[in-house]
């Protein structure tokens, strides 16, 4: 199974965003989700589970159960009014989650190879791997700092001459059932509350990936992913 984040309010992509949420804006004729949904696909995944807070009823009037975009959608809600982080809402997805699933952002473009990320993964025997892009100036990101494939931390935002690589989280991992039940109640970030925890305890990697990687968060990043896209290859 996979799960996609899609319940944020999307306020840096105003005026785009006040009726519309973010994951349903369009690229190249697909929402961002859709998008996500080819990449899915493409390795045989079809069941999805969708984090949905902000404009929900759009979001479940639009996929409504995934049935006429290939997929099977069952979903998972926070209140737009308490968000729950990019953490928070996995749990309420635990009773639906019983063996290794995918997370991913909803509001990003990628073309990774899952099947080689799982591999990874289990080789490893991770209990989170994170797909890592390479970007040219990492300091407006979190930096992953390796050990080979074991992520020992992120730096975030350094100074372009300190970071440590230039391997920034993409917004997509695989995660065994057990990274469950280091989520708190309430509001968390996998990037604050999880993601160290793993990494002290040795139980955090990272597969460096080179496909394509577009991050739409702001009408500039959007506008350079409409023009640059090239499809689910």
């Amino acid at each position: 199974k996979a799960i996609i984040l899609s319940g944020c309010l999307g306020t840096r992509l105003r005026p785009l965003t006040l009726k519309t949420p973010k994951s349903l804006i369009e690229v190249q004729g697909k929402t961002l989700i859709e998008w996500l949904f080819e990449l899915l696909k493409k390795y045989g995944i079809r069941d999805v589970i969708l984090s949905v807070g902000y404009l929900a009823d759009k979001m479940r009037d639009y996929f409504t159960d995934g049935s006429r975009f290939g997929m099977n959608i069952e979903y998972v809600e926070e209140s737009p009014n308490k968000p729950l982080g990019t953490a928070g809402p996995l749990r309420l997805a635990k009773n639906m989650l019983s063996d290794s699933f995918i997370v991913s952002n909803g509001d990003e473009l990628k073309c990774i190879n899952i099947p080689r990320m799982f591999r990874l993964h289990k080789r490893k025997n991770a209990l989170a791997t994170i797909a890592l892009t390479t970007v040219d100036d990492p300091s407006q990101y979190g930096v992953a700092r390796l050990d080979g494939s074991r992520i020992l931390e992120f730096v975030e935002k350094p100074k372009r001459e300190n970071a440590p690589s230039n391997l920034i989280n993409s917004g997509l991992y695989i995660f065994e059932p057990e990274v469950l039940d280091y989520i708190p109640d309430g509001f968390s970030m996998l990037e604050k509350d999880v993601f160290p925890r793993l990494a002290k305890e040795g139980k955090l990697y990272g597969y460096p990936f080179s496909g394509q990687w577009y991050n739409t968060g702001t009408l500039e990043l959007y506008e350079k992913a409409i023009k640059e896209w090239k499809d689910i290859a």
